[in-house]
């Protein structure tokens, strides 16, 4: 295996199990303030915004099936200039401001700070910006996605960055401040 496919392979491995900790250990130590999380958002919304972070974690899951069977890394060209290294750094920006999200929004809870609420927005902008920098790639990958696989990996792509890169910076955040 190519060197920067496995560093790809340890940030999206480690960067998981450190997001999917940072949640469950949220949750579990904050069980009287968890559902605060929510803000004012309404119940309706509530749901819906459900079944896009579900909708964004296929698409992400997908992407990384896509990156590891179906792109050279090798070989990988991001427009003349980059190759495969952009595709590991938009991932790391992804993994490691999405694991500071739950503990950053806990602790404004306990500590309503402009710090800490300026922290959360700078973090899930960065979360934002590696996934469009995700969809800049593969839209100037080379070689280039193509067929079904590709298209199936854009839509997935896509629908990862509506939730991470307008919803949770836009619209959380909107109904979070009380």
């Amino acid at each position: 295996m190519h060197p920067q496919k496995k560093q790809w392979l340890a940030i999206n491995v480690l960067g998981g199990i450190a997001v999917l900790g940072s949640y469950a250990h949220g949750l579990i130590t904050h069980p009287e303030t968890r559902d605060l999380l929510w803000g004012n958002m309404p119940e309706p919304l509530q749901d819906v915004y459900g079944v896009t972070m579900w909708l964004a974690t296929a698409g992400y899951l997908v992407f990384m099936y896509y990156v590891l069977f179906r792109v050279d890394a090798a070989k990988a060209r991001v427009g003349q200039r980059f190759g495969f290294g952009v595709i590991n750094a938009c991932c790391a920006a992804v993994v490691i401001a999405s694991a500071l999200w739950m503990p950053l929004t806990f602790a404004y809870l306990d500590d309503s700070s402009r710090a800490l609420w300026f922290l959360i927005r700078a973090d899930l902008i960065v979360v934002g910006i590696g996934a469009v920098g995700l969809i800049v790639t593969l839209f100037n990958l080379s070689p280039r996605p193509s067929g079904r696989a590709g298209v199936v990996t854009t839509v997935a792509l896509l629908l990862f960055a509506l939730q991470t890169a307008f919803l949770d910076p836009f619209v959380w955040p909107a109904f979070f401040v009380n």
